[in-house]
């Protein structure tokens, strides 16, 4: 005899009852708008590099699985890192980087977050069968380090996640405190470098002294390569050693580790664009500060977090109805707060100048 399922129990009955309620990470799409709402490089990827990219094309780039540990890449990535290649692994963008490590190391146990910072460490964390604990950042966005040190201490605590500079704040961690993580927790510390080349300052060679610091990078930002997929993470050989166990045996396409070598051989030409995307953000944030009732938080990375006398998600459709697209950031410890990533300079005016329509 077949029985049937009631409604109740279809299909999610067969899912794991603590992601019922996980709210999908939402990314809107309007063609033609100005977007600014992702922090991506707002230029077009360099010609002249683009053709390096489809003359290192061969025969067999696609017909073939890719290197599944993108040997070449992990050489160019030492080389620009200061490690070895043993230190080096990549993936499929930062975000699946970030999956395997709390896939490896987190299930079970307690994972460290410091809100308001990028969302996905939370849903990643409960797609890994961690529990995420919150220690809020400070009024200013730095760090909690009494608070921190605090819970890192506390036993079954498997990673502290950092990121520096912090989206959406964009402010960095301060010198030190890093360190003191490493010195307290009992797990792994996570931090996220995804847009350290707008700082100017990266703690990655403290991964050759200290076997539970994780670093985590992306080609999406500085590097221009968002529809690619290309993220890294540096850290102590043993925990590579041990992620290898969990990553997908193919997991970075043969093209998209061409693309990122040939980034890292011509650095000067996207080292220049950095410097000018960092300019503009200056620019960009003095322009924004002469709006009213705008207040503008500084930044080292290529976006601007701001707050106005408005609902965020007002100004958030009010620009929409502008044909300027951003992201509305407003949560705790963020209200009435929205997020920009830094444009061409033309971008950059038709949103000042449509911010400013908004909040008038």
């Amino acid at each position: 005899m077949i029985i049937k399922s009631s409604p109740s129990s279809g299909i999610t009955g067969l899912v794991r009852q603590d992601l019922l309620d996980l709210v999908p990470y939402a990314v809107p799409h309007y063609p033609g708008f100005v977007k600014l709402d992702a922090n991506e490089n707002p230029y077009d990827f360099a010609p002249d590099v683009l053709a390096e990219i489809f003359r290192r094309v061969g025969g067999q780039t696609f017909g073939r699985y890719p290197d599944p540990l993108a040997t070449d890449l992990r050489r160019a990535l030492a080389g620009y890192t200061g490690l070895s290649v043993e230190n080096i692994l990549a993936g499929n963008g930062s975000d699946e980087l970030i999956l395997t490590l709390l896939l490896t190391f987190g299930g079970g146990g307690r994972v460290i977050i410091t809100p308001p910072t990028f969302s996905m460490y939370q849903i990643h964390a409960r797609i890994a069968g961690a529990v995420p604990v919150q220690v809020p950042r400070r009024r200013d966005f730095s760090l909690d380090m009494d608070a921190l040190l605090r819970e890192a201490r506390v036993p079954d605590t498997r990673l502290v996640v950092v990121c520096s500079p912090n989206n959406p704040t964009g402010n960095t961690a301060a010198p030190g405190e890093v360190e003191a993580l490493l010195e307290a927790a009992e797990g792994l510390v996570l931090l996220d470098e995804a847009y350290v080349e707008f700082a100017g300052e990266s703690r990655v060679t403290l991964v050759k002294h200290n076997p539970r610091l994780v670093v985590v990078r992306t080609f999406s930002k500085a590097f221009g390569l968002a529809g690619l997929r290309v993220g890294y993470l540096a850290a102590d050989p043993a925990v590579i050693s041990v992620l290898l166990k969990v990553k997908q045996p193919f997991n970075l396409n043969a093209f998209s580790q061409l693309a990122a070598a040939a980034v890292l051989d011509n650095l000067p030409l996207f080292e220049e664009r950095i410097k000018v995307i960092t300019a503009d953000r200056e620019e960009l944030i003095r322009g924004m500060r002469d709006l009213p009732g705008v207040e503008v938080f500084p930044s080292q990375a290529n976006f601007v977090l701001f707050r106005t006398p408005l609902p965020a998600a007002a100004v958030y459709e009010g620009l929409l109805k502008h044909r300027v697209l951003i992201r509305n950031v407003e949560g705790p410890g963020i209200e009435r707060c929205l997020r920009a990533n830094v444009g061409t300079q033309a971008e950059n005016r038709a949103f000042l100048k449509a911010l400013a329509a908004v909040v008038a």
